[in-house]
């Protein structure tokens, strides 16, 4: 008799002990859409590294990064190529779009690019309100500051007008602001004049193949300053408290040895 009713009673226990058991988040998309600052790039270009591209190690598995970030663009030429549309198109619910434009639009010197501050508005509040109407969740940035300092050593602003609008934006729509630009500042100015050239892409002749002459170049990063760049926007997720924060992996126990990568796996950035 007793056999008779445990046997009966199993699969209810079951089914009682998986309503209990939490149903994994479903995936979503975190897309990026920018500039070179953010870019994935070709390996004929490394040690050039967009920030983008390191920012999917920072996630678990639930989070598919579809960095649609394009060199040279600023936010007119990225909507009169078409590059919005799609995204607009394949946005689902609770999905992510990060939007950080600013270096091209400000480039008075480059007519193809270069859009007017009140554009620039416009265009951000074109990608906000249109990523809320698919039920989305747009997060504005500010541009990341270029290596600049004065005589004196002490990092300059190099994008005030476009950053205004962008906290501007964030402000009037109430969206979620990560200030890049305020935190690479401060980042660049604890690295120091000398140092901070670790972040940027500073290379002597023969440093590397790709660069036989060099480049002096303060704008883009290495593969250390992309890492570093995304991490201070993982850290604002953090801080902020966002949604998406439940979503980063979370740290490997202590002595645990990461598995070794395949034998087709390529370098890529911690």
């Amino acid at each position: 008799m007793l056999i008779r009713i445990l046997k009966n009673a199993w699969p209810v226990a079951l089914l009682l002990l998986l309503a209990f058991v939490q149903a994994p988040p479903k995936k979503i998309r975190l897309y990026l859409i920018g500039d070179s600052t953010m870019a994935n790039k070709i390996k004929q270009t490394f040690p050039e590294t967009g920030w983008g591209m390191p920012l999917g190690t920072f996630f678990d598995s639930t989070v598919v990064i579809d960095n649609r970030a394009q060199n040279g663009r600023s936010t007119r030429t990225f909507l009169a190529e078409n590059r919005w549309q799609p995204v607009v198109d394949a946005l689902q619910e609770g999905d992510y779009v990060f939007i950080q434009f600013g270096h091209n639009d400000e480039a008075e010197n480059y007519p193809d690019r270069y859009t007017p501050p009140a554009d620039y508005r416009k265009n951000l509040i074109k990608f906000v309100t249109e990523t809320q109407r698919r039920k989305a969740n747009p997060v504005l940035l500010t541009p990341i500051t270029r290596r600049k300092f004065d005589k004196d050593g002490h990092i300059m602003e190099t994008h005030v007008a476009y950053s205004a609008v962008t906290v501007e934006v964030a402000r009037q729509y109430k969206v979620p602001l990560i200030d890049l630009d305020k935190m690479s500042r401060e980042l660049v100015q604890q690295f120091g004049v000398e140092n901070s050239k670790l972040l940027y892409m500073q290379l002597a002749p023969g440093d590397h193949p790709n660069y036989p002459l060099g480049r002096n170049d303060n704008t883009h990063f290495t593969e250390l300053g992309a890492r570093k760049m995304a991490q201070l926007a993982v850290n604002e997720i953090k801080a902020q408290r966002l949604p998406l924060a439940e979503r980063i992996a979370k740290p490997l126990p202590k002595n645990a040895v990461p598995p070794p990568a395949g034998k087709d796996a390529q370098p890529t950035t911690p």
